[in-house]
């Protein structure tokens, strides 16, 4: 049963922990989604359920959870657009050499570190087809959270830089690689569940990606004929629509909304980046996001009963940190970049933030991962999160 003062209530308290949260790690040079992600984990089992299980309980009743995950879905379909939205592969061509050497071993170096790192774990806590297993697990080693990367370099002045343009543009594209790896991960899984064969899923993804082209181009052509200024209103609505179309059509076609979502802001004219970001993002990181970070929190438990299962938390974190910055270092070298700017970018790919959490909970929802492996790949990027800013301090000390 649905109850309006509870669910008022929750919004509320999540909303002022995350916020309290951020104000806080802001403090210690940290951005700001690295205190809501932690503000969510405090609100779940490992803390606030550890210390106080009854309030917990009645705060968040199992029951309540799927009107908030309904309200945080929709939010997170509108961020993932805007992530789209921000993407320039224009910049790949400025740096060409390095952004493909780099870039690339950025994404492949953890990605095969994931994919030898999950026999160990699928033998120890693993269910299922062991292929997808390990596909997901390499997907979400390889992933780089680029909202986080933009905020931390807007926060230090880089965005501008030539070590900007190129963080960038390999963030933008390993967002690219993990949409589509998570794509073919989630419909490996869902084959069997459901009636449309995996071939179907390919095909549909294909006529989508050519329909979306298609609708680019149009999108292009009329964003040509506006005059600056005209149907503001009317656009952000116009696009806010396409956005959860796309997400339901992702979902329909049996990948995840975010999929769908992203490609749709890949699509949308340029023209249209500032007054889209301008009028929804502010609502979408101070109100909704929050509330994904809180439900993932909910489902995070890092109190963990299986012998040995601190140990695999500390081999996850090591793997995904020394092969995301060692690979994207020596990528980056072997591009012509020096030694301690390459060792910077690597720094900067190992933030997984936000993109991570959405690839994680994607794999919790279609059973592909475990809640014990889920938790440490939740711990995991929150911990590569917070240490990029201390080390991009101590890489770049002279």
């Amino acid at each position: 049963m649905f109850h309006p003062e509870l669910f008022l209530f929750q919004i509320a308290l999540i909303v002022a922990v995350s916020r309290a949260a951020a104000w806080l790690f802001a403090r210690i040079g940290q951005p700001q989604v690295v205190g809501e992600m932690a503000a969510g984990i405090a609100l779940g089992p490992t803390v606030l359920g550890f210390f106080a299980p009854h309030t917990w309980t009645a705060l968040f009743p199992p029951e309540s959870l799927g009107y908030l995950n309904a309200l945080s879905q929709a939010g997170l379909v509108v961020f993932v657009f805007l992530i789209g939205v921000r993407a320039d592969f224009s910049e790949w061509r400025a740096l060409s050499r390095i952004t493909t050497i780099g870039g690339s071993a950025s994404i492949f170096v953890p990605l095969l570190t994931g994919l030898a790192l999950s026999s160990w774990l699928f033998r120890r806590y693993g269910h299922g087809d062991p292929h997808v297993f390990a596909l997901f697990i390499g997907t979400a080693m390889s992933v780089t959270a680029f909202p986080v990367l933009a905020r931390i370099m807007v926060e230090r002045g880089m965005l501008g830089s030539r070590l900007g343009v190129i963080a960038l543009a390999c963030a933008a594209a390993s967002d690219l690689v993990a949409w589509i790896l998570l794509a073919v991960a989630v419909s490996m899984t869902t084959q069997g569940r459901d009636s449309r064969p995996l071939w179907q899923i390919f095909t549909l993804l294909i006529l989508s990606a050519i329909a979306l082209a298609g609708a680019g181009r149009l999108l292009n052509r009329w964003a040509r004929r506006l005059k600056p200024g005209e149907l503001q209103l009317e656009i952000v609505v116009a696009f806010v629509v396409l956005a959860l179309l796309s997400g339901a059509a992702g979902e329909w076609i049996g990948v995840h909304a975010v999929v769908g979502a992203f490609g749709a802001g890949i699509v949308t004219p340029r023209k249209f980046r500032e007054p889209l970001i301008d009028k929804l993002e502010s609502i979408t990181i101070i109100l909704l996001l929050p509330l994904f970070f809180a439900l993932t929190g909910i489902h995070t438990n890092l109190i963990f009963s299986a012998a040995g299962s601190y140990r695999d938390l500390v081999l996850i974190l090591l793997a995904a940190t020394a092969s995301k910055w060692g690979g994207t270092l020596l990528g980056a070298r072997a591009g012509g970049m020096p030694w301690r700017e390459a060792s910077q970018l690597g720094v900067l790919m190992n933030a997984r933030g936000l993109v991570e959490l959405i690839v994680l909970n994607a794999g919790l929802e279609s059973g592909i991962l475990p809640p014990a492996v889920f938790s440490m790949m939740v711990c995991m990027a929150l911990f590569t999160t917070f240490i990029t800013s201390p080390l991009l301090d101590r890489v770049g000390r002279k």
